[in-house]
This record gives structure tokens, sequence and C-alpha cells, in this order.
């Protein structure tokens, strides 16, 4: 059963070969796509508007490989650039546009911390990135929730921020 799923599935992909870009997993009987949130919107806004790869790739002015590339998340985030050809290519509704802009956001794959941010944050997000590959959809599903919760009155950092302060010359001589 296990092969004639596989070969099913490896049928679509010959079928739909704009889905051939996708990594696939199979897990039991699902199926998993994995996309960044801006791989998934350029094609499905591909897809929506009947655009070809390579019919994008002339209006942008960018190489067919690469919008392949960037549907596939084996490309980084696009530059700004690249976003705006893409919205004025397809001639995007200012919904599109502006979802098609948060997911280039969001697909965003480095993350820089402040540093005036408490300890606890940075303990938070070592422990984030070493769980991240192991979380499951309900352990997503809930941190988006809580990442979700409007903070209240008294949850601000009750501990101000140390900053080692620079010693002068004068200090130095001691």
């Amino acid at each position: 059963m296990q092969y004639r799923q596989n070969t099913f599935v490896f049928a679509m992909l010959l079928i739909f070969k704009d889905f051939s870009s996708c990594m696939y997993t199979n897990s039991g009987s699902e199926l998993f796509v994995h996309m960044s949130p801006f791989s998934h919107l350029l094609h499905d806004l591909r897809m929506r508007y009947r655009v070809r790869q390579v019919e994008l790739a002339e209006r942008t002015g960018y190489e067919q490989s690469y919008i392949s590339a960037l549907e596939a998340g084996l490309k980084g985030p696009p530059t700004p650039e690249f976003v705006e050809g893409v919205i004025k290519a397809l001639t995007l509704s200012s919904e599109d546009a502006k979802a098609l802009q948060a997911a280039a956001e969001a697909s965003q794959r480095k993350l820089v911390i402040e540093p005036d941010m408490p300890q606890d944050v940075f303990w938070l997000l070592s422990r984030l990135r070493a769980t991240l590959p192991v979380l499951t959809p309900t352990q997503v599903r809930v941190i988006n929730d809580v990442l979700g919760m409007a903070p209240s009155p008294g949850d601000a950092w009750s501990e101000p921020v140390r900053r080692l302060r620079r010693r002068s010359k004068e200090e130095l001589q001691m």
C-alpha cells in the first residue's frame, strides 16, 4: 500500500509540474507540503492569475529558475524590489499586494535580537531554536495563540536593563 501511495504522489508530481518545487513528506496516510508563507502565496497567486513561471519571469525581468527556487523555498525571501515587481506584473489588488508583502516579511529566516532585551528573551529564543525542528502542529498553534494574547498592564519587565558602564581613563589608572 505504501508503494502505491508513493507512486501516486510521484505521478501527481509529474502531472502537476508546478507543484514539483515543493518539499513533500509522507507521514502515515497524510501528505504534508512544506513551504514558506511567501513561497505558498506566490504559487497561489500565480495559479489564480493563470500565469506560468516563464511569463512571470518575463514580466518581472527575473529568471524563471529564480521564481521556481522562490516557490520551492530554496531561495530566501525576495527583495522588496522583486515583491513590487510581482505586484506590478500581476496587477495585484491592494489586498493581495499587502498579503504578498506580509508573506515576504513572515518568511524571513533570520531574527535579530535587540541587545537590550532581557536575558529571558535570549533563553526563550535559544530553546525555541533547539526545539523548532520537532514542534508538532498543535504546539505551533498554542505558541501562536500565546503570542496573540494582549499584554496586561502588569506584564511589563520588572527588572531594569543592566548595562555595564565603560570606565574613563582616569578610573582605569586607579
